[in-house]
């Protein structure tokens, strides 16, 4: 298996490889017959191998054929979340010089708004959907390489949590090696039912969980957005492996509490997280109420993502992400004396590199492949990687490195704190630590700075706690950590 739209020629044609957003069944003979039948369509209307063909969507069986359907196009898919601003959406087409755009109307309002916005046209209709396209644009085509090495079948744009988005370059071989890793490593078969309700624009849901789906022979159980509702229902009716980030869980967990019940899932086996830390409090929690660990995991969308990962039969009590994984090496560059340094990462999972931005690419991976991943990390005595949070993020107080990911654990610890955000700035020769809390009510600021006195050294205490009403968020519900200063300027400013 070489390229992406051999992933359903592995399969028997009438198994279930998807489940709509509405509920329809198609198998894995009906998934690779639309991938065809939309890839003529789009070559008939101008994609040409080696063009960019934007898919502006969120979960659904549309979304699924059209990155097929790219591939055998030879075409790189750029998959981006419809329920981004125009502006962003802009900012994308014209960075990556999409040749077409395709919009999946059915499952995502905000895809068919966008649809409209840019004057999308209908070219066709498959089972699951209409085809909605624009263009073809004036787009020059990339080489389209021989090997899987090194061509390109997605171009994944970084959330930009700490900085602008980034286009990064993942091969053919990229996102099979990491369907295959995620495959072997949650010991999916063909009896479980993925929970696809990540955004299969996020790496973390493009590639391992519907790509690792498909690889597994899974039937792909697709989600358009979260909600507890409908998680539950999914629950309910079979979903036995569920991939999330940990906000999902905990607002699962206070739906079900504010009903006084307890979940109803006959099939679940599986639950893991990953895309943001994972509190300690929060963990043991989630564990106590589904009765499953809880596994924790770490990944970049350079690294396609997998990098390390816990798993059922090997349990954790702490906050790890677990070992690393087959195939991949990792080392601490210029540790400090605790052992903590920036994560180093080469293997299989490793990016072509950034488009459009060879400086970029130079900066991020070095001469003998290893890639920066920005984040510090250290071994535990027993090998597994704990992640401390970003390097840019990381706050310098009074001389002493202080970790955002450690202030926030013990936040969120408050039974009276929901969620907590925390980061650094340069105030007269020094950095504040400022800590943004959502709250249940009825704690102040200086409750919430007594209470991590009792907890933490006197260095590691925010100057300034905020407690706010919601948190700017990307889709995966990772908090965007760089625009929480602008956000909350006017409650900065009053200070």
């Amino acid at each position: 298996m070489d390229w992406l739209h051999q992933l359903t020629e592995a399969h028997p044609p009438d198994r279930t490889a998807i489940i709509d957003h509405d509920g329809t069944r198609f198998s894995y003979g009906q998934l690779g017959a639309m991938a065809a039948d939309l890839a003529a369509l789009l070559q008939d209307n101008g994609l040409r191998p080696g063009d960019r063909l934007m898919l502006v969507s969120e979960n659904s069986a549309t979304y699924g054929v059209a990155v097929l359907a790219a591939s055998l196009c030879k075409a790189w898919v750029v998959p981006t979340n419809a329920r981004q601003s125009a502006e962003e959406l802009d900012a994308i087409q014209a960075h990556c010089g999409a040749r077409m755009m395709i919009f999946t109307p059915e499952a995502s309002p905000n895809a068919k708004d966008h649809a409209t916005r840019l004057g999308a046209q209908s070219i066709g209709r498959l089972l699951c959907g209409d085809v909605l396209v624009t263009g073809p644009y004036e787009a020059t085509p990339e080489n389209v390489e021989p090997d899987p090495q090194s061509r390109v079948g997605a171009l994944m744009y970084t959330t930009g949590t700490t900085t602008a988005p980034k286009g990064a370059m993942m091969t053919h071989a990229n996102l099979l090696w990491n369907a295959q890793s995620s495959t072997k490593h949650r010991e999916l078969t063909v009896e479980d039912t993925v929970l696809a309700i990540l955004p299969g624009t996020h790496i973390f849901g493009f590639s391992s969980t519907f790509l690792a789906g498909l690889f597994a022979g899974s039937t792909i159980r697709f989600l358009p957005r979260f909600s507890a509702e409908a998680v539950l229902q999914a629950f309910a009716e079979g979903a036995s492996v569920m991939p999330a980030v940990p906000q999902m869980y905990q607002a699962i967990i206070q739906h079900l509490a504010q009903r006084g019940e307890q979940p109803n899932a006959p099939h679940l086996r599986q639950i893991s997280a990953g895309g943001a830390p994972l509190d300690p409090e929060w963990k043991s929690r989630i564990e106590a109420f589904f009765g499953l660990p809880l596994n924790n995991g770490y990944g970049l969308t350079e690294t396609s993502p997998g990098v390390a990962g816990t798993k059922n039969s090997k349990p954790r009590s702490d906050t790890a992400v677990g070992d690393i994984l087959d195939d991949v090496e990792c080392l601490i560059d210029q540790p400090d004396k605790d052992g903590v340094g920036e994560l180093l990462i080469r293997g299989p999972n490793i990016m072509k590199g950034y488009y459009r931005n060879p400086g970029q690419t130079h900066d991020a991976i070095r001469e003998d492949g290893f890639f920066h991943s920005g984040d510090l990390a250290r071994f535990g005595d027993d090998g597994a990687l704990f992640i401390l949070g970003r390097k840019k993020e990381l706050i310098i107080r009074s001389g002493f490195n202080v970790y955002p990911p450690e202030v926030e654990a013990m936040l969120t610890r408050h039974p009276d704190i929901l969620q907590a955000a925390v980061v650094g700035r340069q105030m007269g020769g020094n950095e504040e630590i400022l800590a943004f809390i959502l709250t249940r009510g009825g704690i102040s600021e200086d409750e919430v700075k007594s209470y991590l006195t009792q907890h933490l050294v006197a260095y590691k205490i925010p100057q300034h706690v905020m407690i706010v009403d919601k948190f700017p968020v990307a889709a995966t519900g990772k908090i965007l950590k760089h625009k929480l200063t602008h956000v909350f300027a006017d409650l900065l400013a009053a200070r």
